[in-house]
């Protein structure tokens, strides 16, 4: 049933100060916040209305009234105002992505931070797996000689490095023939391809280049297949502890746990630029009693990457979604390799 333009005044003016307050609304506070333009009495008779229907829920008897999911909902859907950053908070956002594009897990890790503290709630971000991965480059640093650091930088911006100890020894002279070969017959190849590769070469190099060489091969292929997974970074678990919601240690710990533990399993939806989920309408258990926002950046190249925030279900969530849309705003320009927005000049 369609709610009354007055009920749906109730309902924003009860969600939006339960936001800011984490206490109970009550009647004359309702009233008060409308001008005076309904009594009290009419406000509590409407509030009952709205329990009824399952838009509000009354904690205790002689208590106010908080919003349920289903309010939230409504007020999500129809009601809530959309917001416009502040001159300051644009200006945190360009600054926290002014970073020089090398590796994809240290700008997203960045970025994750820099939202929490932005929004005062735990973050995560994500890049999207992507299907087609391979090494863009190699490159061998000799240690001793026995071993030597082999670095593998895929072409999806992320670098790795592994110890490698090597059973024969290979002259240090060797190993820039042995870089050039790695770089002119075995980037942009699939892992598979590599291995055919490999084993064309095995007569024309001596033994321990060829081990070398078969060692840092089957690491480039472990590499291609992590990379081959989204990876999720969270940031600014501590955040929750700062929350009413979350004075109960026990259930604090359960959320920190997720966050830590499970993050592969927070909210990723495929559509859309923008995902609100409000309380139960999580899947998993563990985020039944939050609400998260989701929004999606263009990583480039087909790949899509994703931003969200983890709080409790009264989270201010015009300015939420005002602030995560200017951080995936402000990552797709960076993969982008655009510039950032200049910062706006001040009316005099």
């Amino acid at each position: 049933m369609e709610l009354s333009e007055r009920k749906k005044q109730i309902l924003k003016v009860v969600v939006e100060d339960y936001i800011h307050t984490a206490e109970p609304v009550g009647s004359k506070a309702i009233a008060a916040q409308m001008g005076g333009s309904v009594s009290s009495a009419t406000v509590r008779n409407e509030l009952a209305e709205l329990v009824e229907q399952g838009y509000l829920e009354q904690p205790h008897t002689s208590a106010g009234r908080i919003p349920s999911p289903k309010g939230y909902r409504l007020y999500v859907n129809e009601l809530m105002e959309q917001q416009k950053l502040t001159l300051a908070e644009t200006e945190k956002i360009n600054q926290a992505l002014q970073i020089k594009l090398e590796e994809l897990d240290r700008v997203i890790s960045q970025a994750g931070r820099a939202a929490s503290s932005l929004v005062s709630y735990p973050t995560y971000v994500a890049a999207a797996s992507r299907k087609n991965v391979t090494v863009r480059r190699f490159e061998l640093l000799p240690v001793d000689d026995h071993s030597c650091i082999v670095v593998v930088m895929t072409n999806d911006n992320r670098v790795r490095s592994q110890l490698l100890h090597i059973q024969l020894q290979v002259d240090v002279d060797q190993m820039p023939v042995l870089v050039n070969l790695l770089n002119s017959h075995f980037v942009d190849i699939a892992a598979d391809e590599m291995n055919l590769r490999l084993m064309n070469v095995t007569e024309q190099l001596p033994p321990a280049v060829f081990l070398l060489l078969n060692q840092t091969l089957s690491y480039a292929a472990d590499c291609v297949e992590e990379a081959g997974h989204r990876e999720v970074i969270t940031a600014g678990a501590k955040e929750l502890l700062k929350l009413p919601e979350f004075r109960d240690a026990d259930k604090a710990h359960e959320l920190m746990s997720f966050l830590a533990d499970s993050k592969e399993n927070l909210p990723m939806p495929d559509e859309g630029p923008m995902k609100i989920l409000i309380g139960p309408e999580n899947v998993n258990a563990a985020l039944k009693d939050t609400s998260v926002v989701v929004a999606s950046y263009d990583i480039g190249d087909d790949m899509r990457g994703l931003i969200g925030v983890v709080g409790p279900t009264r989270m201010d969530y015009a300015a939420v979604a005002a602030r995560l849309t200017g951080f995936a705003e402000g990552l797709t320009r960076l993969f982008g390799k655009q510039e950032l927005p200049p910062k706006e000049e001040t009316e005099t």
